[in-house]
């Protein structure tokens, strides 16, 4: 096979505006194989964006048409393109992922072509059925192949009868180079190549606030893009719910809470129901079901519809409402969820108890002990007690004695003051008072001088 080689792109379209190849990553030993448009530089199609490619990997291209892209002795990529040009059933498109690491897949499906947000469970959030802007050529049929024809975007069905058409341009060129381009943003942007790459004015979906993530997981968006925190979750850190992972034992530890009235989700039109039932069921079911994270409820038709992933709320404004509950932590609190179960919550008020008891007891015993050491330290040392010195003192001749002392008895009691008074007399036998004596008298004096020795 003859091929070009042009700074690592090796096939160039029949006129000369497309190139195929590759083109290196940020690591330079790394590759992507894509298709460029020449004139404005622009990558508008890449086969391995997951999977770089080394250049000892393997590009083959068979005579069959059928090409793949081999990493070693694995398949990072293929295509059967044999006769194949146009957009058909069994084929995606599927975005780069968005800062929350959510992608958006274009693909036809059981005749219809439908936008979906790349959950674990996909939710749709466009279909060329339900778009309002489609000009119907020939109604009634199974949508099976789309391709860009001058100014529209238009659909088949399997036999290649032109159903209808999306018209993003009023300008009419049968020679320009359009491409439709799936954003990691959510919009299908059309650009035209042969105008450096400008972009339409017309984009896929009409609504930004129909998208996904317009805004935050859990915010309400309306307006212009618009973005702010439902009521329901204003009290909440970051206006989260602190739910990091489902069925993971906690839920005893969630609750549901109204996010707030007038709101709608991109995904209710695109979804039948999970159940029919009144609110209460369908609280009821929610919380039972641990992989749950948000429902809606309208009350008029009794549809009750579930999510397992849940993006940013729209405000319904004339369309229809719905009753918005999301699942939460319980108690307000805004930290992630470790997977606990419920059994924690109701265990929380007996250790508090046993950790009040424990500090309680454990105060008495130190004011017991402080009281004791206080009332000690008070206490008078024994005036029976003798020291050696006081031993040896007395062994000496001539040496005055030493008295021990007795505490004062109560004097305010006259049986006290005549005790004392004998006392004294008995001890001098020279007093000079025959009746009781005061501390501060002579004779007290004159028997205390005379207790000595002589």
């Amino acid at each position: 096979m003859t091929w070009i080689n042009y700074d690592g792109l090796f096939l160039i379209s029949n006129n000369s505006d497309f190139a195929f190849g590759f083109s290196t990553t940020k690591d330079v030993t790394r590759f992507l194989l894509n298709i460029v448009h020449l004139g404005s530089s622009k990558v508008i199609w890449s086969a391995n964006r997951g999977s770089p490619v080394s250049n000892s990997d393997n590009f083959i291209f068979g005579e069959d048409g059928k090409v793949s892209l081999q990493k070693g002795e694995d398949v990072v990529w293929a295509a059967d393109t044999g006769g194949k040009r146009d957009f058909v059933d069994g084929m995606q498109l599927v975005s780069d992922p968005n800062l929350n690491n959510l992608t958006h897949i274009l693909e036809i499906k059981s005749g219809n072509m439908i936008l979906y947000a790349g959950f674990q469970t996909p939710q749709p959030y466009w279909s060329v059925q339900k778009e309002s802007r489609i000009t119907i050529n020939q109604g009634g049929g199974n949508v099976d192949v789309a391709s860009l024809r001058e100014n529209s975007w238009r659909f088949y069905d399997g036999n290649k009868v032109f159903l209808s058409q999306f018209i993003f341009s009023d300008s009419v060129d049968a020679n320009a180079t359009w491409i439709a381009v799936l954003g990691s943003d959510g919009f299908i942007t059309f650009y035209n190549l042969d105008e450096n790459g400008s972009a339409s004015q017309k984009k896929i979906p009409s609504d930004p606030c129909s998208r996904p993530e317009p805004c935050d997981a859990h915010f309400v968006c309306s307006g212009n893009n618009v973005c702010q925190c439902p009521s329901g979750l204003r009290s909440r850190s970051n206006c989260q719910t602190g739910i990091v992972s489902t069925c993971d034992g906690s839920r005893d530890s969630t609750e549901l809470v109204s996010a707030g009235d007038g709101l709608t989700y991109f995904s209710l039109m695109f979804l039948p129901p999970s159940s029919k039932t009144n609110l209460e069921g369908c609280k009821s079911a929610c919380q039972s079901n641990c992989s749950c994270l948000a429902f809606f409820f309208q009350n008029s038709s009794g549809n009750c519809f579930q999510f397992s992933n849940i993006g940013s709320f729209q405000n319904s404004e004339a369309g229809p409402s719905f009753m918005a509950y999301i699942k939460v932590l319980s108690g307000g609190g805004s930290g992630s969820n470790a997977g606990g179960d419920g059994g924690s919550k109701k265990s929380f008020p007996i250790v508090v108890i046993i950790v009040i008891v424990t500090l309680i007891a454990i105060c008495g015993l130190l004011y017991v002990a402080f009281c004791y050491h206080r009332r000690k330290k008070k206490m008078p040392e024994s005036p029976l007690e003798t020291s050696e010195e006081d031993n040896f003192l007395e062994t000496l001749s001539g040496m005055p004695i030493r008295f021990s002392y007795l505490p004062l008895p109560p004097t305010s009691s006259p049986l006290g003051s005549r005790l004392y008074s004998s006392f004294f007399k008995s001890v001098s036998g020279e007093g000079t008072s025959s009746g009781p004596s005061d501390c501060n008298s002579d004779a007290y004096l004159s028997s205390v001088q005379l207790s000595g020795p002589r």
